[in-house]
Formats: structure tokens, sequence, C-alpha cells
């Protein structure tokens, strides 16, 4: 499977805190993000984890830092 950073996107939380703030945001693809805020699908995230998108990340949101690690090294190869 080829994966390309033209694929994703911002991060995308994955679960909130007892406030409903997200604890983290997630890398995931980005033909994903609508299909799943729409229709409630899972996603995946570049670590792995799964979870229905449900908010957009503002600047300086916390980012997983297995996923950055994962998208950082993307973009060098």
């Amino acid at each position: 499977m080829t994966t390309s950073t033209q694929t994703l996107d911002k991060p995308l939380e994955d679960t909130t805190t007892g406030d409903d703030t997200p604890k983290m945001f997630h890398y995931v693809r980005k033909n994903k993000i609508a299909e799943s805020a729409v229709l409630g699908n899972y996603v995946v995230a570049l670590c792995g984890e799964t979870f229905p998108v449900t908010k957009s990340p503002k600047p300086d949101s916390p980012v997983c830092p297995d996923c950055k690690k994962i998208y950082e090294s993307m973009k060098k190869g």
C-alpha cells in the first residue's frame, strides 16, 4: 500500500476528556474525513487508533506523538 502525505489532513480527535475537549488529535487519510463526519464511520489514524470524526483541530491543538512521528518520517521519504 502506497501512502502519500497528500492524502493526509490535519489531525482529528480520538477521545475526549469529561468536558468534551479532545485529549489529542491524530493524522488520518483526508478522503475519509468527510465520510466519517457525515456517516459516522470510523477512521484509522497513522498510529492505528480508530474513532469517528467529530471535531476539527484548532491551531496549537495537542497532536498524538506517534502520528506526528510517522507523518514526519513519511514527508522525508
